[in-house]
């Protein structure tokens, strides 16, 4: 089931990551904000912009915050994962997250909501396992802000680092406005422009 796959993966992938004592001066981007740069034009990544979930030796994961497809209702969405839907209103705007594993759904989400699979990214936002938070959601006891998103951007090894020093991503901290206020259409040039500032 997708919804298992995605608690599974998070889980490995958290418990994978280096402590701060063994990245040995190495920079985490965990937190942050990826801006995808002009090099970039003509890339599924072009005018991207990833909030970091994770970043560590083992790779990174990330999910794209400004590639919405829709309001989607919230029931639809749960019984696709095979999850009960009674009692569940409401709609909520979807998002596309990345190119691998689409089929999988997050929630990225305010740090007043914490599930025992929540990842905790920065004590502002946090990333959950979507059928869980869509459920809390439907019945009016979610977080207060959420991003759904299906799929996520993923890094083997040393890749992500390797990117950055081309000169293919930008990256400012992360600021819950961008991710979860902002206009969508004006996310980019936004954070571009907050990488000026910085």
């Amino acid at each position: 089931m997708a919804a298992a796959a995605i608690v599974l993966s998070a889980r490995v992938l958290h418990a994978a990551l280096p402590t701060d004592s063994d990245t040995s001066g190495r920079t985490s981007f965990a937190g942050q904000l990826l801006i995808a740069a002009p090099a970039l034009q003509g890339s599924p990544f072009e005018r991207s912009v990833i909030l970091m979930a994770q970043h560590g030796h083992e790779g990174a994961l990330g999910i794209v915050i400004n590639r919405p497809l829709g309001e989607r209702p919230i029931a639809r969405l749960l019984q696709s994962f095979g999850v009960d839907a009674t009692g569940v209103k409401d709609s909520v705007r979807v998002f596309v997250g990345g190119p691998v594993s689409p089929e999988i759904g997050f929630a990225v989400h305010s740090a007043d909501y914490h599930l025992t699979n929540t990842i905790d990214i920065d004590g502002k936002v946090a990333l959950t396992a979507a059928p869980d938070v869509l459920r809390d959601i439907g019945h009016g006891k979610g977080p207060a802000k959420c991003l759904v998103a299906f799929g996520f951007a993923g890094w083997g090894p040393s890749q992500l680092d390797g990117e950055i020093a081309r000169g293919n991503w930008y990256n400012v901290p992360e600021d819950p406005a961008l991710v979860f206020d902002d206009d969508r259409a004006n996310v980019w040039a936004d954070a571009m422009a907050r990488r000026r500032d910085h």
